[in-house]
């Protein structure tokens, strides 16, 4: 540890270098490291914090990381508001920033850390987009039977809206971790978190028909046929952006927002689940949110609906 420690140091002190942010880059490179070694962060929220740090390196350039101050770190802020970003993807970037500072204190880059005063956006105020139950209902019958592979199809959407499960939790589900009978199956969330999540009938019945009908012809396509429950046309599993362009394609056809994306349905389960009287904890832990904070959120899409309702029923709203 002590001769990576001198390295990085030495890395941080460096003047100018040949090419801009070969310091920072290098540094960044052993922040990804450090948060997938010691961190065991998921590959997915490597991938992002890579995305975020890349666009730090670029805005750094040849400036020593010691020399950086709250007021060069609010404008960079600035400048993440002018690539268009969704307020997660800023507020993401910030904890990115605020991360690697820490790092860079572990290790003895930098005594202070001024990322630690950069004020957070309020996401409690961006309200997730969330499907009427009728508007859910329309989507799920959006596969027909002409659709090449509508039995897969049926049976994923199913899932993403019986579950709340991720888009990446449903594309590396497994058969072995279902249990029908049980009416239950077993996920794999960010970091490697396992959880149990209840699995309704609609659910069980068309993974039962896609099981029986259509999965077998698609694994067999395969050398060694895969694990994965949901097949892409090739046998091979299906992934993040085939679910999400499939999402897409039913969306259009069933006359919803184009904006709706895998996640809306996971949002609009968490969001029924609460206008049905469930408790928070209970869509917390169905969820698997580390944080209550994380689900409160969803406390805030019900009391917007239900003021909708108030306005529109009520003789004196």
């Amino acid at each position: 540890m002590a001769k990576r420690t001198t390295k990085l140091q030495q890395l941080a002190q460096v003047g100018p270098v040949p090419k801009t942010g070969q310091a920072t880059e290098t540094l960044c490179t052993e922040f990804l490291d450090y948060l997938r070694g010691e961190c065991h962060l998921a590959p997915n929220s490597i991938a992002a914090y890579g995305r975020d740090m890349r666009r730090f390196v670029d805005w750094v350039g040849k400036r020593r990381l010691a020399d950086l101050t709250i007021s060069d770190l609010s404008a960079y802020m600035g400048v993440l508001r002018t690539f268009d970003l969704a307020p997660a993807s800023i507020a993401r970037n910030i904890v990115a920033v605020r991360t690697f500072f820490k790092f860079l204190q572990l290790e003895g880059i930098v005594v202070d850390n001024p990322a630690e005063l950069i004020a957070t956006q309020k996401m409690w105020q961006r309200i997730p987009s969330v499907l009427t139950i009728r508007q859910v209902d329309k989507f799920l019958r959006a596969p027909k039977k002409t659709d090449a592979f509508w039995l897969r199809d049926v049976a994923m959407l199913e899932v993403l809206y019986a579950t709340g499960c991720r888009a990446s939790e449903v594309c590396t589900l497994r058969v072995r971790d279902l249990s029908l009978a049980d009416r239950y199956l077993k996920c794999e969330g960010k970091g490697g978190k396992q959880r149990m999540v209840p699995i309704g009938s609609g659910a069980i019945t068309a993974i039962n028909r896609y099981c029986a009908e259509l999965r077998g012809k698609l694994a067999a396509k395969m050398p060694h046929p895969p694990e994965e429950l949901f097949l892409s046309r090739s046998g091979r599993p299906l992934d993040r952006i085939q679910l999400w362009r499939l999402v897409k394609q039913y969306a259009n056809r069933a006359g919803i927002d184009s904006k709706i994306s895998p996640h809306s349905l996971r949002h609009s389960f968490a969001t029924h689940l609460l206008a049905g009287g469930a408790d928070l904890r209970q869509v917390q832990e169905m969820l698997g949110h580390a944080s209550i904070q994380t689900t409160q959120i969803y406390t805030h899409v019900e009391h917007s609906r239900l003021k909708k309702v108030h306005q529109q029923f009520h003789p004196r709203a």
